[in-house]
């Protein structure tokens, strides 16, 4: 966890949508299909982090732009990220720099 606003960091996660994080309470997605016709409703997608810490990808220009097109192709995936964690109050928003599987 960061210690400070845009700590640098690297999450290996999951990239799952965030509606199943949040109300199924699952520890990784149910498949690829499902996490990415989610993504294609709409659903913001996030990084569930191996611990549970959810993560949700912003962009760091004003005005900003859903991180949803850069995440689709790793949707449903295991992925490991690096960039800058934005922490508050409990909550994480991660600006991407790299994206492996």
């Amino acid at each position: 966890m960061a210690e400070e606003p845009g700590a640098n960091i690297k999450v290996t996660g999951w990239v799952i949508d965030s509606a199943c994080a949040y109300t199924k309470g699952l520890s990784k997605p149910i498949g690829v299909a499902c996490a990415k016709a989610c993504a294609k409703n709409g659903s913001p997608l996030v990084i569930l982090q191996d611990d549970g810490t959810i993560y949700l990808p912003i962009d760091s220009n004003t005005p900003s732009a859903s991180q949803n097109t850069r995440l689709l192709p790793y949707a449903g995936e295991h992925v490991t990220i690096t960039g800058k964690d934005y922490a508050r109050n409990g909550s994480h928003g991660l600006v991407i720099d790299t994206i492996s599987r």
